[in-house]
């Protein structure tokens, strides 16, 4: 391509309100234009980019032996209402209505959709398993659209559905998606983790996701550097402390805690290290009242949490339900001891093992110390695990300790087993003539959203910093004072020829800018190799290479600069 036959427009200055790196340097480098909240134009270069990511996701999603369809984004309420998901999906849903005022929706996911086909045209077990896939557009109305494409209202996605006669086929497809997932990652040249997930809205059983790793990544991974076990810090297990309880050593006595009303506060009050206190969680599940207690440092984790009987809908429970619970007591000062028959407490794993440990007293302005379970408390009603790991906890899968990173969110594969067959009544023939619910897999890459997570692990001061896989052009050619010298002209043109006709992607420019100017917008623009061509090389028989990731140039004999590129590239 010829810059002088594209449209580049990149910015010196980002807008105030792009708070990512991906966001910023999408605006400056001209790839993305607002529209409107949540919503951007994808102009030639970025969008040059995004067919990139798709292509490779396509060739995977094949290699696989997924078919690829194209299903409406517009979609009936009725078919949303036979899940019962048209009520619950939640405001992300965007409702519309047409001339006749019947309601639809912009869709979100399409496993409602996919399962009416599935209903429709499968018959007999003869024509399973079937995995089908499509890229396309997605709306999820964000209540707060930030960070460019990261979280878009609009998006590409790619998602599969995949129909089986029993779990044991579904598993072989899960495994060919999760190889597939992985071999489109490792082509775009992506630092990345597949890692066990919660099922979430989408529901099932098994359940993995792809982050790629980044500092940005707003989703927190456990990982174990000594094997393969990572999980999303939602899921990861915090198991119980090896080591049993240790009997008592003090007396149980009242501190006086004036404004302490935090374990922090109160460890710094008293002189103790913070894994000695014990921080009291006050939770309402259907009208009942629940203490749950955690050691200092950790934070609960609110999707175990869900899991445990009883609190699927739980909620904190507001202050005044604090005092009419714990004898008119704060939040701030509140604690397990000599709670009423009416109070459910659930000890995480670390605290059952806890001794003489500090918590509130129920008593405003003061905290107890030195409190033993079974002399001070009864035992917990429910000990279980319901905190976030943290850095050294013992891996569960017993090879070493837990380690954590950041991750960005760009692919989530599902076991679905029967939820949405079942609800829609999809079943075929079996061998013997009855009728079987199908089972399902769900399979989905953020296309678009890739884009950004690539962006925000490769970057610098300069600008984007991509894998070749990904940049809009794999080299680009500088020719200095092409439209003034003959000789930079003659051999800017044939170099650029020449890979154009070995299946590179060139740009070649052509534009008469001044060196600085057009250095600056390759490094912006994150094209992995340049070829500097000028008079002064010329005369010695020599051009200037340099690669994105490089600090320094190197010189290239002009009749070598053909082959180093294409096997560097190679």
């Amino acid at each position: 391509m010829r810059a002088s036959q594209f449209f580049i427009a990149t910015q010196k200055e980002a807008p105030q309100e792009a708070e990512l790196a991906s966001h910023r340097l999408m605006l400056r480098a001209g790839f993305i234009k607002r529209l409107g909240s949540g919503l951007y134009t994808w102009m030639p270069l970025g969008l040059r980019v995004l067919r990139k990511v798709e292509a490779v996701v396509r060739d995977e999603m094949n290699k696989a032996g997924a078919l690829e369809l194209l299903m409406p984004a517009v979609q009936p309420k009725e078919l949303w209402e036979e899940t019962g998901r048209w009520a619950v999906f939640g405001p992300q849903m965007l409702k519309i209505n047409d001339r006749h005022e019947r309601e639809f929706c912009f869709g979100p996911t399409h496993e409602e959709v996919i399962t009416d086909i599935a209903r429709r045209e499968i018959k007999s077990y003869k024509q399973l398993p079937l995995n089908f896939y499509q890229v396309q557009t997605k709306f999820r109305d964000e209540i707060r659209p930030r960070f460019g494409v990261m979280r878009a209202r609009e998006f590409m996605m790619k998602d599969a559905y995949s129909f089986h006669t029993n779990l044991a086929s579904l598993e072989q497809t899960y495994a060919r998606m999760f190889q597939a997932y992985s071999n489109v990652f490792t082509r775009l040249g992506l630092e990345f983790r597949a890692v066990r997930a919660d099922t979430g809205a989408i529901g099932g059983d098994g359940s993995h996701e792809f982050h790629v790793l980044a500092d940005s990544g707003e989703d927190g991974l456990a990982y174990c550097p000594n094997s393969d076990y990572a999980a999303n810090v939602e899921l990861a297990e915090a198991l119980a402390p090896s080591t049993p309880r240790a009997a008592a050593s003090e007396e149980m006595k009242l501190v006086e805690t004036p404004k302490q009303t935090t374990c922090e506060a109160v460890a710094e009050l008293l002189g103790v290290s913070l894994q000695r206190t014990v921080k009291s969680i006050a939770l309402m599940a259907n009208d009942k009242f629940y203490l749950l207690l955690l050691r200092g440092d950790h934070s609960l984790n609110e999707i175990k949490v869900g899991k445990l009987e009883g609190l699927a809908d739980f909620r904190f429970a507001t202050p005044e339900e604090v005092r009419a619970n714990l004898n008119d007591c704060p939040p701030g000062f509140i604690g397990p001891v000599k709670v009423g028959a009416n109070v459910t407490v659930i000890a995480d794993r670390t605290v059952a093992t806890m001794s003489d440990f500090i918590c509130g007293a129920n008593q405003p302005k003061l905290h107890l110390s030195g409190v033993n379970f079974g002399r001070d408390l009864p035992e917990p009603s429910l000990v279980a695990d319901i905190r976030n790991v943290i850095d050294g906890d013992a891996s569960p899968d017993g090879k070493g300790v837990l380690a954590l990173c950041r991750g960005i969110e760009v692919g989530h594969i599902f076991q679905l087993r029967t939820k949405y067959a079942q609800a829609m009544n999809a079943t075929y023939l079996d061998e013997q003539g009855q009728t079987q619910v199908m089972e399902m897999g769900c399979y989905g890459i953020g296309v678009s959203r890739i884009v950004g997570a690539a962006i925000e692990q490769g970057n610098d001061e300069r600008g984007i910093v991509f894998p070749t896989s990904l940049a809009p052009f794999q080299v680009a050619i500088a020719p200095i004072g092409m439209d003034k010298s003959d000789a930079v002209k003659e051999a800017a043109t044939k170099l650029y020829n020449d890979l154009l006709a070995a299946g590179v992607d060139v740009l070649l420019d052509d534009r008469g800018e001044r060196p600085g100017v057009m250095f600056a917008e390759m490094e912006l623009i994150g094209i992995p190799h340049r070829i500097v061509i000028g008079d002064r090389g010329l005369k010695e028989n020599q051009v200037e290479y340099q690669a994105r990731t490089s600090t320094e140039a190197q010189l290239i004999p002009l009749d070598e600069v053909f082959g180093f590129i294409t096997n560097t590239l190679r």
